[in-house]
């Protein structure tokens, strides 16, 4: 009884974070991965950190916040808090006119330029890849122009600031119900469905297509990436809008640092204001090209 006991909080006060916590929890978010924790978003949060409670066997988001900013436990608890609090929003063919264009110009552009180089490798980054939806649809857009063209390589990356997602990604199984976007086509080249689904059928990407697809965990707002220098176009859609402005313009910057000239950089179509800032030459809206 007594053990029960303690599994439960003691009031519905208790069941919630302190106006302090709830701040110290939201500066150090901002700092750490530069997204904003408005007062609005406390409900959010905490209905996020509720299963960090039970993982943790604490009685309630008050004694979270003890155990975090009172009893030392920051330290070791920081990336579940990232992992719980980040948002990861995602789907395959999200804003599918990116794709298109990548498709119909900018891989064409990219290849023409190096006409030099025999079967070269181009090089692409999903910066905020989230569970990997968005890497593994430019994987299959690469892969239909690869079997086609027959004249490149490609190497994908996925980096995002949490380890959960990125875990996912990784293991490139998802619900069924995620790949409504997928043509047709590209599901039946790329796609593994179960012979007898469960109740909940998930499919998982195919080998062909994680063999050219790693993920690795990466904080945007870091003094400096470990990435190649030469990349060929990042995307990074739909994360800055989390930003501050004096962020998003430091973000930007180093990622064009590792872009190569004649790169691209596609940022979310709400994100496309942040992008008339910087000294590249928009192609496209949200699309922009290293000069």
């Amino acid at each position: 009884m007594s053990s029960l006991a303690r599994a439960l909080p003691t009031s519905a006060e208790d069941d919630h974070l302190s106006v302090a916590d709830f701040q110290r929890i939201a500066a150090l978010i901002g700092e750490q991965v530069g997204i904003r924790l408005p007062p609005a978003k406390r409900l959010m949060v905490e209905g996020r950190l509720r299963k960090r409670i039970r993982a943790l066997h604490l009685a309630s988001l008050r004694a979270y916040g003890d155990y975090l900013f009172r009893q030392d436990g920051l330290g070791s608890e920081l990336p579940y808090l990232i992992n719980a609090v980040t948002t990861n929003k995602t789907d395959f063919f999200r804003e599918p006119e990116h794709f298109e264009l990548m498709e119909k110009m900018l891989v064409p552009d990219l290849l023409a330029q190096r006409l030099a180089e025999r079967n070269p490798l181009l090089k692409v980054w999903s910066a905020a890849s989230s569970t990997g939806a968005e890497a593994y649809t430019i994987a299959m857009v690469l892969a239909d122009m690869a079997a086609q063209r027959r004249d490149f390589r490609y190497s994908i990356l996925g980096t995002d600031v949490s380890t959960d997602v990125l875990a996912q990604g990784r293991r490139a199984i998802y619900p069924a119900e995620m790949i409504a976007p997928v043509p047709p086509g590209m599901q039946s080249r790329y796609l593994m469905f179960a012979r007898r689904p469960g109740p909940r059928p998930e499919v998982r990407i195919v080998p062909e297509l994680r063999r050219n697809v790693q993920f690795h965990r990466l904080n945007l707002m870091a003094s400096s990436f470990p990435i190649d220098r030469d990349v060929d176009i990042i995307f990074l859609r739909n994360v800055l809008i989390y930003f501050e402005k004096a962020d998003q313009a430091a973000v930007i910057s180093r990622l064009i640092d590792h872009l190569r000239p004649g790169g691209y950089l596609l940022l979310g179509h709400s994100e496309s204001m942040v992008g008339t800032s910087i000294t590249m030459r928009q192609v496209a809206p949200a699309v922009f090209q290293k000069i």
